[in-house]
């Protein structure tokens, strides 16, 4: 029997498990149901907020009738945390995609610029639609996309998982174009983004705090800091300045693969003797600080295809730069640990602004982007990561 993940809370249900929640319309007798508390979303999820009833109903069909209301409603909720889900959820892909990297690498910007990229410039390249699928996505990815792109600040600190108990992720409903002979079709994909704060990887038990959506995961996006690899600062004569705070040894990028792989490892199915299935993308940002030191041939330096497909061979040399580099950079360790542990594994290097942030101000509330945003192969590891899940296609010039 297939079971759905929920793209909120990343607990498992059957289709026939979903429940529904009363729309609160007016019924032909009698008074509409009033919201009150929901114990389970403010168990699961720390939400508070008074809901409509739940109404139980059998999830393979699209609506149930509310026994006190008798009002049909089509809202269908998780089982578990009764979070809405998406429409159509049960009969639609979804997949979930962790974001996961030390503190200062750049996630919450890096998420914000990826989505506003797939939203308009990569949503006309594949002839797709990204949309926020519920509420709080829409309005939480239009104040950040304000933020950044009018008001040209950065997003503050992630709360860890441990002091903001149910921080939401950002769920997002891909449509894609799909034409044939005789007719044209749309091919929808749920997907969910946790954006993990770095001190979240700092510590084994910041680590497990984390394992069920982890475990979730049908890839993950690790987000490393290409100036926290040993030798580079001085590979490349940078002046320590660029970094926003002193690198925390337990930051380095080996400790927190090593964190991530150990829980992974522990997970239902794997073992010591099996390679870890999940694809990872592992994206080194802020390359635009070592352009200086790169020549002019090198492929990260090469503006990303605009074709309707992931490039498998613009991939394969960005992998094989990357590879190159870290043992230059004294930081093989990294990759004898990926190749190791884990199956199918891809680099890449991008920049989410482009530039150097710029410095803070004493008494400033919150850092400047300090220039025009001009993101730098962003969707790569994303679009890797859907071509492997069949969400996008693959092609080779």
């Amino acid at each position: 029997m297939t079971r759905l993940t929920c793209p909120y809370c990343y607990g498992r249900f059957a289709e026939k498990e979903i429940k529904f929640r009363c729309g609160g319309l007016h019924p032909i007798e009698g008074k509409p149901c009033a919201p009150g508390p929901d114990p389970v979303r403010g168990q699961v999820l720390g939400d508070t907020k008074l809901q409509l009833p739940v109404v139980e109903g059998n999830g393979k069909r699209l609506s149930a009738r509310c026994a006190k209301c008798r009002i049909e409603t089509t809202i269908q909720i998780c089982p578990n945390c009764h979070s809405q889900l998406p429409v159509h959820y049960s009969k639609i892909n979804n997949r979930m995609v962790a974001m996961i990297g030390a503190k200062f690498s750049g996630k919450s910007v890096y998420m914000t610029v990826l989505m506003h990229e797939l939203i308009h410039r990569v949503g006309r390249r594949f002839d797709a639609a990204v949309t926020g699928a519920d509420e709080r996505t829409r309005k939480d990815f239009s104040n950040e996309e304000r933020d950044l792109y009018t008001e040209g600040v950065l997003p503050g600190a992630t709360q860890t998982a441990a002091a903001e108990r149910g921080r939401a992720p950002f769920v997002f409903r891909v449509s894609l174009g799909e034409h044939r002979r005789f007719r044209s079709t749309l091919r929808h994909t749920v997907l969910s983004f946790f954006d993990t704060a770095g001190e979240d990887l700092e510590s084994d038990k910041g680590v497990a705090e984390n394992v069920r959506y982890l475990s979730c995961a049908d890839g993950i996006i690790v987000l490393l800091d290409p100036l926290t690899v040993p030798n580079v600062m001085e590979k490349f004569g940078l002046d320590p300045s660029v970094l926003p705070q002193a690198a925390n040894r337990a930051d380095s990028p080996i400790n927190i693969l090593t964190r991530v792989t150990e829980v992974l490892q522990k997970l239902p199915g794997n073992g010591p003797n099996k390679m870890i299935d999940i694809p990872v993308a592992v994206a080194f940002s802020k390359v635009d600080a070592l352009w200086e030191g790169l020549p002019q041939d090198s492929p990260l330096r090469q503006p990303a295809p605009g074709t309707p497909y992931f490039d498998e061979g613009d991939g394969e040399a960005i992998h094989a730069h990357v590879q190159a580099l870290l043992y230059d950079w004294e930081g093989g360790q990294i990759d004898q640990l990926l190749t190791k542990n884990y199956r199918t594994f891809r680099y890449f290097g991008l920049s989410a602004l482009g530039a150097v942030p710029a410095v803070r101000s004493p008494g400033q509330a919150r850092q400047k982007v300090g220039g025009a945003i001009q993101p730098h192969r962003v969707e790569d590891p994303f679009l890797w990561l859907l071509s492997r899940l069949k969400v996008v296609t693959t092609g080779k010039d």
